[in-house]
C-alpha cells in the first residue's frame, strides 16, 4: 500500500511538474499579468503566453526596482516646512497654510496616480501600494506630504527588497513616527501605540503577544523621534529607557532596533506577510499549508520579499481554477486599470484622483491603523453604483464633452454678482474634457471587433450576461465594463 501511494504521490507531482514548465497559454498569461499589473492588452498577454510561469515571473520581476519615471511636486525638494511655523500664525494666516497643504496633497494624489498610469513597471506600484497598506500613515494626520512623500519614496525603494530591512527603515519613517506618536514616547511616559501596532500589524498578528510585551516593547522604543526643524528622524538619547526588557520569553536592555530583530526571528513573522501576500496575489482566504511553506522560503532567504514574491507566483495555487476571479479590484485597480487597458489619453488626472477617493481609496490618506480593509469592504449598494456611473461617463466622454463646454460657458459668462462656477469645479470640468479614446482603434486589435476575444482578454470569468452576437464598437466595450465581472481580477 504504501508503495501504492507513493507511486500515486511521484505521478502526482511530476504532473505538476510537466505543467509548470510548459508555456502559459493565453488564459494563464493574462491572470498572471491582471494580478501583478494594472491592465494587461492582448500583445503583452500573447507575448508571456509563450513563457513557462519562472520565465514569466522572472520577466516581471527583472523590471523591479527601479525609480519614479513621474517628476515629484516641485516643493518635495524644498526645505521641510515644520509644523512650528504654526505657532504665531493669525486665524486667517493658519487657514491659508492649511489650504496650502491641502493642495500639495492633493498634488501628491495626483503625483503617484500618474506614476501608475505610466509606469513601465505596474508591480513597483501595486507592490508600493501594498506596503502602504501594510506601515499606515495618513496625511490626515502627518500634515505633511512632504513626509508622505519620503515614506513613498522609502517604500518604493524597498518595495521587492529585503523585508527586514524595510521594517527597519519604516519604524524610523519620520511620518511613522508622526502617525503612532513615537514623538511623545519617552521614558517614564511611555506610548504604546508604536509598539501595539509593529507587532500586531506589521510582523506577528493580533494573538502572537502579550499585553506585557507591548509595555516592554513601548520602552525599547522610548526616544525614537524625529527633529522638528527638518523632519528628520532623532534619537534623543535622554529620553530612552536603557533599562532591562522582556519581549517575547527575551530579556535584555534592547533598543528599538534589537526589537525588530526579535520580531523577524519569531516564525509567525513570515507566516504573517506571506498570508498578506497571499490575499492581495491569490485569494481572500490563504491556504495554511502553503503559507507554512512560502514561509519557509521567506525565512530562509533572509526576508527576501522578491523570494517570496516569486515562489507564489510559480505555485500551482496562484494558478488554480479556484483561485480565478475571487478578487474585487481595488477603486485604484479599477480606475488605474480601465484607463491603461483601454490607452484613453488624459491631461490633469485630478477627476481620477477623486474617483478613486469617492470609491473609497484616497491615496496617501488610509481610513485607520489598519489600512484599507479590501475584499468585499470595496463594494456596497453606493460604491457599486458609483463604479458603474465612472464607467459609463468614461466611455461616454465624447457625447458629455459638449455639455461641459455649455456648463462652463454658462458658469462663466453670470451677470454681475452672480458667483462664478467656482475654480476647483471648473478644473475638473476642463480634464474632463480632455480625456479621449479611439475606441476603433483600440478594438481593431481584435479581428472584426470579436466579442469573445474582447471578453477574454477583458474578464477574468465568463460573464453575468453575455452581449448580444451582433453588438459591435462602443456598445460592446460599454456591455462588458458594465457586466459584473469586469468588477473582478
Amino acid at each position: 500500500m504504501a508503495r501504492i501511494i507513493g507511486i500515486l504521490i511521484a505521478g502526482v507531482l511530476a504532473a505538476e511538474g510537466a505543467l509548470a514548465a510548459a508555456p502559459l497559454g493565453f488564459d494563464d498569461a493574462r491572470h498572471l499579468l491582471n494580478r501583478t499589473s494594472f491592465a494587461a492588452g492582448p500583445a503583452d498577454i500573447e507575448a508571456f503566453a509563450a513563457l513557462t510561469r519562472e520565465q514569466a515571473a522572472d520577466r516581471l520581476l527583472g523590471w523591479t526596482g527601479k525609480p519614479a519615471v513621474t517628476p515629484a511636486p516641485r516643493w518635495t525638494g524644498e526645505r521641510f516646512e515644520s509644523p512650528r511655523r504654526f505657532r504665531g500664525m493669525s486665524a486667517e494666516e493658519r487657514k491659508l497654510a492649511q489650504r496650502e497643504i491641502f493642495r500639495k496633497a492633493l498634488e501628491l494624489q495626483s503625483w503617484w496616480l500618474t506614476e501608475m498610469l505610466v509606469t513601465p513597471s505596474p508591480l513597483t506600484e501595486k507592490m508600493t501600494l501594498f506596503w502602504h497598506n501594510h506601515f499606515v500613515s495618513s496625511q490626515q494626520k502627518v500634515r505633511s506630504p512632504q513626509l508622505m512623500h519620503r515614506q513613498n519614496a522609502l517604500l518604493r525603494r524597498h518595495a521587492l527588497g529585503n523585508f527586514g530591512e524595510l521594517l527597519h527603515a519604516a519604524a524610523r519613517d519620520p511620518a511613522m513616527v508622526i502617525y503612532l506618536d513615537n514623538a511623545s514616547n519617552r521614558k517614564g511616559q511611555p506610548n504604546e501605540n508604536f509598539a501595539r501596532e509593529v507587532m500586531e500589524l506589521f510582523t506577528l498578528g493580533e494573538g502572537n503577544y502579550g499585553e506585557r510585551d507591548i509595555k516592554e516593547v513601548a520602552r525599547a522604543f522610548t526616544g525614537w523621534s524625529l527633529d522638528l526643524d527638518t523632519g528628520e528622524f532623532l534619537f534623543r538619547r535622554m529620553a530612552h529607557d536603557d533599562g532591562v526588557k522582556t519581549v517575547l520569553g527575551r530579556s535584555g536592555a534592547f533598543d528599538g532596533a534589537a526589537v525588530l530583530d526579535i520580531l523577524l526571528a519569531q516564525p509567525q513573522t513570515a507566516e504573517f506577510i506571506v498570508a498578506k501576500l497571499w490575499r492581495e496575489f491569490v485569494s481572500p482566504e490563504p491556504d495554511p499549508a502553503e503559507v507554512k511553506r512560502l514561509a519557509r522560503v521567506f525565512r530562509e532567504s533572509r526576508y527576501s520579499i522578491r523570494t517570496a514574491l516569486r515562489a507564489l507566483l510559480v505555485s500551482d495555487a496562484f494558478y488554480a481554477p479556484r483561485n480565478r476571479a475571487t478578487l474585487i479590484k481595488s477603486p485604484v485597480d479599477l480606475v488605474v486599470g480601465t484607463l491603461r487597458q483601454f490607452h484613453f489619453e488624459t491631461g490633469d488626472v485630478m477627476p481620477f484622483v477623486f474617483t478613486a477617493n469617492r470609491l473609497g481609496q484616497a491615496l496617501f490618506a488610509p481610513p485607520n491603523v489598519k489600512g484599507w480593509p479590501g475584499g468585499e469592504k470595496w463594494i456596497n449598494s453606493t460604491t457599486l453604483l458609483a463604479r458603474k456611473g465612472f464607467l459609463e461617463r468614461l466611455f461616454r466622454a465624447d457625447e458629455l464633452r459638449p455639455v461641459l463646454a455649455a456648463a462652463m460657458s454658462d458658469g462663466m459668462e453670470q451677470p454681475r454678482g452672480v458667483a462664478r462656477i467656482d475654480e476647483g469645479r471648473e478644473r475638473f470640468m476642463r480634464a474632463m474634457m480632455e480625456i479621449r479614446f479611439d475606441g476603433g482603434r483600440w478594438l481593431a486589435q481584435f479581428k472584426g471587433g470579436d466579442a469573445a476575444g474582447v471578453q477574454r482578454v477583458l474578464l477574468a470569468a465568463a460573464p453575468v450576461s453575455s452581449p448580444a452576437p451582433d453588438t459591435r464598437g462602443m456598445e460592446l466595450i460599454r456591455q462588458i465594463t458594465q457586466d459584473p465581472v469586469y468588477q473582478l481580477k
